[in-house]
């Protein structure tokens, strides 16, 4: 072979190199931000939200490097790729604990299946209410959803609402709307009470208790306390208002009793604010689309936005309640999804 037909695949060695750390570098950077997990700047808060997607520059990486023929960007590329499918498939995810692993003890003629009462359950921004009623409506119906959280909540969307026939659905409602994107509404078939709003945060979030009638025990029913989850976004110097909305989440899981905070969090599992929630309280909380497998579901944005889809709105519950058939769908008129899932409550 000519001298110069040697020096081509040489050349192609060095620019193969060359891209692969070009490509490694942003990953690394991003991953030593997720890997430490510090109260960071508002870029990088953003940023992080991103981060199931930095599996594709990893990958693209590691490919690179095999053509360029070198040791030390394979070994670096290889392991930033280890590094995003470990958080992509995280290993330290919480699931619902059993009803009868929380029991006493019992003698085998005793043990009898736990009592639980299941709701169907469902939350959605609506976008300052401009999201569209009939497909909430129907997807209310087909899906039997027992409760509805929805969030920028206003009157125009209620009376929409009213009109597509979701007071006969769900006839409990209680409701606050605004226009400024702080307001919220419960729709339950079951009766609601309020408990109270969350202090010291702009958009509002309340807590109900909702009572629910079992099918077994003869009258024997459940209580399950909801609240309507819409965090500040982190935006320019709005990121330490985040964080103080979603400490004030945390602290509601030290109350005893179940619970289910559904809502917009606007974060991700790979913010460590959103993660110490979940791991607020002497009992980790459960964020039921990771339980599921379904934590990579995208819900935001979805109106075509030309961003990468990033899951920021969650269905969060107490340990002992369970967790089954987690579901995301579009609504025409909002930049979010709609999350569906059902919940299994311990029976009192």
């Amino acid at each position: 072979m000519t001298a110069s037909g040697q020096r081509v695949p040489s050349r192609l060695s060095r620019v193969c190199m060359w891209l692969s750390l070009l490509a490694a570098v942003p990953v690394l950077v991003m991953s030593v931000f997720r890997a430490v997990g510090g109260e960071w700047p508002v870029l990088v808060v953003q940023l992080l939200a991103f981060t199931p997607w930095l599996a594709v520059p990893a990958g693209g990486a590691l490919v690179l490097s095999l053509f360029g023929r070198r040791r030390w960007p394979q070994l670096v590329a290889a392991a930033l790729l280890v590094c995003q499918l470990f958080w992509l498939f995280p290993l330290d995810i919480a699931r619902p604990r059993s009803a009868a692993a929380a029991a006493p003890a019992a003698s085998p003629a005793e043990q009898q299946p736990p009592a639980t009462v299941e709701l169907t359950v469902m939350s959605i921004n609506s976008l300052f209410g401009r999201a569209d009623a009939a497909t909430i409506v129907r997807l209310v119906r087909e899906k039997k959803v027992a409760l509805l959280a929805i969030q920028e909540h206003s009157q125009g969307l209620q009376d929409g609402l009213a009109a597509e026939g979701l007071d006969a659905l769900l006839p409990h409602r209680i409701s606050q709307p605004t226009d400024d994107g702080a307001g919220y509404a419960f729709y339950s078939s079951h009766p609601l009470e309020p408990v109270g709003l969350l202090p010291d945060t702009p958009f509002l979030m309340p807590t109900v208790r909702l009572t629910a009638g079992g099918s077994v025990g003869g009258g024997a029913s459940a209580v399950l306390e909801l609240t309507n989850v819409h965090t500040l976004p982190p935006v320019d110097t709005r990121v330490g208002q985040w964080r103080s909305d979603l400490k004030a989440l945390s602290r509601l899981a030290e109350r005893p009793g179940h619970r289910l905070l559904m809502g917009d969090f606007n974060a991700t599992y790979d913010h460590a604010e959103f993660r110490n929630l979940l791991h607020a309280g002497e009992e980790r909380l459960v964020d039921v689309a990771a339980a599921s497998g379904s934590r990579l579901l995208p819900t935001w944005p979805m109106d075509g936005t030309r961003l990468p889809g990033i899951a920021i709105d969650h269905m969060v519950t107490s340990p002992r309640v369970g967790s089954s058939g987690y579901q995301v769908h579009r609504v025409p008129g909002t930049d979010h999804a709609a999350i569906l899932a059902t919940v299994a409550v311990p029976a009192a």
